[in-house]
């Protein structure tokens, strides 16, 4: 079975993609990716698009930007998600791979936009507790940087802090390890499925529309801020 895995350029859906291939039966061909077009960053993760270029250079896969306006209309989102859906059944893709774990509104969201489109919606991590995914997903040896905290669930702090022991040990009692209510975002660096690391320099923080964001940038020069 052929597939597209939606890619957020974080641990999560590099971590599915491990699992995927674990499996045997699903051949993932192409990552999915929605980008800010006026930012030309990752929605909520606020990764420049030349490190998500790097991270598919690094697994090897074809990257499939969805460009989206900002503010983008819910309207706008599906229309353009709809015709990245269709770009997919061109390409004869079978199913959807998503690094969801465990928030059955948004499952039941992916499984309505891809209802009758002939693609598959596949969640390999549902269900597993997110204090031992997030242990595996250290354990692996897995790289990864905190982009984007929600202040509001997570403490500050955190953001431009690497996703490791450490910081699993340090985070308070109610936070999601995996940051699966939308606590915190991140960005891998390396990990399972990678050829190569992306290197990458940690660069400044800065607090906008009530979140905080750590800009990532390619190791060398700095380039424009977050």
């Amino acid at each position: 079975m052929r597939a597209w895995l939606s890619w957020s350029s974080g641990k999560d859906a590099t971590f599915a993609l491990q699992a995927i291939r674990a499996v045997g039966d699903v051949e993932v061909t192409g990552l999915l990716t929605s980008v800010n077009a006026s930012a030309d960053r990752v929605a909520m993760h606020a990764v420049r698009r030349e490190l998500l270029q790097a991270q598919a250079r690094a697994l090897g896969l074809p990257l499939h930007v969805v460009d989206l306006p900002s503010p983008c209309t819910n309207e706008v989102y599906e229309q353009r998600m709809a015709a990245a859906h269709e770009a997919a059944q061109d390409a004869q893709v079978e199913a959807m791979v998503f690094g969801d774990l465990c928030l059955e509104d948004v499952r039941a969201y992916r499984e309505r936009t891809l209802s009758g489109t002939g693609i598959e919606p596949i969640f390999p991590l549902w269900g597993r507790s997110t204090t031992q995914l997030a242990n595996d997903v250290v354990g692996s040896g897995l790289q990864a940087v905190i982009t984007c905290v929600d202040p509001n669930q997570a403490p500050r702090e955190i953001a431009g802090r690497w996703y490791d022991e450490q910081l699993l040990g340090d985070l308070p009692d109610g936070v999601d390890p995996c940051g699966e209510n939308g606590e915190f975002h991140t960005f891998v660096a390396d990990g399972p499925g990678f050829t190569h690391p992306v290197d990458v320099c940690v660069g400044d923080s800065v607090e906008r529309d009530g979140f905080v964001f750590t800009d990532v940038l390619p190791a060398g020069p700095p380039g424009d801020p977050v």
